[in-house]
């Protein structure tokens, strides 16, 4: 009852407006949870996204009733290309469930660990696990052997689907992994101790009854990205990954079944399955996929020409890339609308992909734990250095120590309120942690360990992470408007900025900066003072950075987030 009688003010909480466009089809999987979120029906106890999403819209593409493009599109930049509607992507997946199920035994609950690139049999299976309820544990190809057996033993996974790349690493541990019981590989070769993937799936029947899920029942298990820390294992259920983006309005994907949709993150990483996966098919939308061995500008900007893609979505890094070279030289065929996530882009990086390309770049904030919790919608009044407004079914306030709101204007925590009701949306718990799980609760609010300001508009602004804030002579200095004001000077192509200790200030600001090759030749002393010079002029001086260090590349995570925390041990001499 209580969830009945708060559904109304969490759906649409008062002052918040929406940009999201009428409705298309009355008969779309999207408008069919429209009583729900105006709060006139409950929330459905069960919930299978492979059956009442995935399946829901096949059968609205056999009546004709969705555009003739299809669910899925995948190339590799070599020629080979895959396209799938919905209607195939269900008789595949059904065959793959039944290699899960028949083949090898899995049952609901059970644990698969998923290692693959972007390559189509990571949607197969990752919807095949959703058919047979079989929680599945994403990670990147980039991972080791120790990340591997790290991840093995700690969610207890008795499957595991790699390439022929992979499995030797996984061999190389997979003794010391009691509970692994079935290896596949995605290969044409074949491996002892394997099993070929191809080879079953394709002999495979592909009658299948989707099992019956409950709302919260486990459906994936997130590694956090582990810039503080070791990773967790964040679990996420059919609800907060599959049914929060039926509630959520068009929030941040303001998308229609004729859209074209592509996500250039990791599969190891949550963005792509929000973004190439349960997000744009809530919609009916395209998920387009390049196998991208590696990101390279050329190829980014030359597919945005050849395809007809409408949205971009990458994390920083893509664009500060993107931004390097001469954009008047490509002319996309129908890009409109970009997207930015995994850590705060910088306003100059945002105004020279605008002045070149005429798109906007539209931030999103998020978590692992959380999805996302901040977005600029499509429509909206973008901000520089805005990450725009709290998304659906998330109250964000900014807190003190005490979990008090503050005002407007005054740095804190940026928080989600999660009491009385945890929000739809929110990851179920840290497995086997639950010291870990209570830490991020304070008072009524989830703590993100982020800090932030917001607006009398309501516009969020990131500062940095709680234990990036640099505190010099008594100055709270965040490492964002520092990094930002570097981002303006023509030498600078990506820099990080950490706390360094002073036996004066007790810590001093400290820049790690990446040269453009053009001012690879300048005198480095000339050069230090040019920038320091410069950062006093575009912020407060007492910011600038006393200390700077040139480098060729800075560490990140395998998300492609800068790992400052390894930036600032190494200088406080704790690696």
């Amino acid at each position: 009852k209580l969830q009945s009688l708060k559904l109304s003010w969490i759906l649409k909480p008062p002052n918040r407006t929406f940009h999201g466009h009428p409705r298309l089809l009355s008969s779309d999987v999207f408008s069919q949870y429209e009583s729900i979120r105006q709060g006139k029906q409950e929330i459905p106890k069960y919930f299978n996204f492979a059956s009442d999403v995935l399946d829901k819209w096949s059968e609205i593409e056999k009546a004709g009733k969705r555009p003739s493009k299809p669910a899925f599109w995948w190339i590799n930049g070599k020629g080979e290309e895959v396209k799938w509607s919905f209607e195939e992507l269900g008789l595949l997946s059904r065959k793959v469930a039944n290699v899960l199920t028949k083949e090898c035994g899995l049952q609901k609950g059970d644990r698969l660990i998923l290692i693959l690139p972007r390559i189509p049999e990571w949607w197969l299976v990752k919807v095949a696990c959703m058919r047979a309820g079989i929680v599945v544990i994403p990670g990147t190809s980039q991972l080791s052997a120790k990340d591997i057996l790290y991840r093995l033993q700690a969610s207890k996974a008795t499957c595991i689907i790699t390439t022929d790349k992979q499995a030797p690493a996984v061999d190389s541990v997979a003794s010391q992994c009691q509970l692994l019981k079935t290896r596949i590989m995605v290969s044409k070769g074949s491996r002892e101790g394997w099993l070929n993937f191809t080879e079953l799936y394709q002999s495979q029947s592909a009658d299948h009854s989707c099992i019956k899920t409950r709302l919260h029942d486990p459906m994936v298990i997130f590694f956090t990205s582990g810039t503080t820390g070791s990773p967790k294992m964040a679990q996420h259920s059919q609800g907060s990954l599959g049914f929060r983006p039926l509630l959520s309005e068009r929030y941040w994907l303001d998308f229609t079944p004729s859209d074209i949709i592509w996500n250039t993150a990791d599969t190891g990483w949550i963005l792509t399955s929000v973004a190439s996966f349960f997000d744009p098919w809530v919609f009916g939308s395209c998920v387009f996929i390049h196998n991208l061995p590696q990101t390279e500008s050329a190829v980014i900007l030359n597919t945005l020409c050849r395809f007809p893609i409408d949205a971009l979505v990458g994390a920083p890094t893509l664009f500060r890339m993107l931004v390097q070279n001469d954009l008047s030289k490509y002319k996309f065929m129908k890009l409109k609308y970009c997207m930015s996530g995994g850590e705060p882009l910088n306003p100059e990086v945002m105004e020279q992909w605008k002045s070149q390309t005429g798109v906007d770049i539209h931030e999103v904030y998020g978590q692992t734990e959380t999805g996302i919790i901040c977005s600029v919608f499509k429509g909206m009044k973008l901000k520089p250095g805005s990450m725009g407004k709290a998304a659906p079914l998330y109250d964000v306030q900014i807190i003190d120590k005490n979990a008090n709101i503050l005002p407007p204007g005054q740095p804190g925590e940026i928080a989600v309120r999660s009491k009385p009701i945890r929000p739809l949306g929110f990851f179920s718990e840290y497995l086997d942690n639950p010291k870990k799980t209570a830490e991020t609760e304070r008072g009524d609010f989830y703590v993100t360990g982020d800090r932030g300001t917001m607006d009398e508009e309501g516009y969020f602004q990131f500062i940095g992470r709680g234990d990036d804030i640099i505190i010099s002579s008594g100055y709270r200095i965040g490492p964002f408007e520092v990094e930002s004001a570097l981002m303006e000077h023509p030498a600078v192509v990506e820099t990080a900025v950490v706390s360094s200790p002073d036996p004066l200030r007790g810590e001093v600001v400290k820049a790690f900066v990446v040269l453009s090759p053009t001012f690879s030749s300048t005198d480095l002393k000339s050069l230090t003072r040019d920038l320091q010079d410069h950062v006093k002029k575009t912020t407060a001086p007492y910011k600038y950075p006393r200390k700077v260090e040139f480098v060729k590349e800075l560490p990140k995570t395998i998300t492609g987030k800068i790992k400052r925390n390894e930036l600032r041990n190494k200088e406080w001499g704790r690696i």
